[in-house]
């Protein structure tokens, strides 16, 4: 799948924590559900918490096909989705970061901690070395991700990432844009 093509599998990276503002459970919760409806796939990390769980009992509310990568040592940090389509357990965490790449077309990027931005950063540098031409979204929903922006743009003003690197992510403000992106 090229950059330019509508995805079918669409994999989310985003936040496993529950004690967030609601108002990005509900926005995880809707495209989850419209997801389904638009009969795209969920490919994600296979939590049942925080915005993971909303994301995924979104696409399965709406009869959508959810298919989580969950590494086996994760389960003494995080809960592991019960009631999936389809769940891939797997040794470690770079295992489940290419299982989840490998049954993706497309990259979204919603709210998250430190393990959301690793897997986007991974998604974005094996764009810029040609691994492959997926399209990486960054959804800055209620301008969640305004200071990583910034820093993106620090380094490249700085030298220390080319100006092309802007190419290899799109980032959004409002759910029209992601919809658009993502044919739903």
């Amino acid at each position: 799948m090229t950059t330019n093509s509508t995805p079918h599998s669409i994999c989310v990276f985003c936040g496993a924590q529950n004690a967030v503002p609601q108002a990005h459970l509900d926005m995880a919760a809707e495209l989850g559900r419209d997801m389904g409806k638009a009969g795209k796939q969920l490919v994600y990390g296979g939590g049942d918490c925080g915005l993971m769980g909303a994301v995924a009992n979104g696409v399965l509310s709406s009869g959508g096909k959810a298919v989580g990568v969950f590494p086996r040592s994760l389960g003494r940090i995080e809960v592991e989705h019960k009631g999936l389509s389809e769940m891939h357990m797997v040794d470690s965490m770079h295992e489940r970061k290419q299982l989840m790449y490998d049954h993706s077309d497309t990259f979204v990027i919603l709210p998250g901690g430190c393990g959301t931005l690793d897997e986007m950063f991974e998604v974005i540098t094996w764009r810029q070395i040609k691994i492959h031409e997926k399209h990486v979204i960054i959804y800055n929903h209620l301008g969640y991700w305004d200071h990583l922006i910034l820093m993106l743009d620090h380094m490249i003003n700085t030298g220390f990432a080319r100006a092309e690197t802007r190419q290899f992510y799109t980032v959004v403000n409002t759910k029209e844009e992601l919809y658009g992106l993502l044919g739903l």
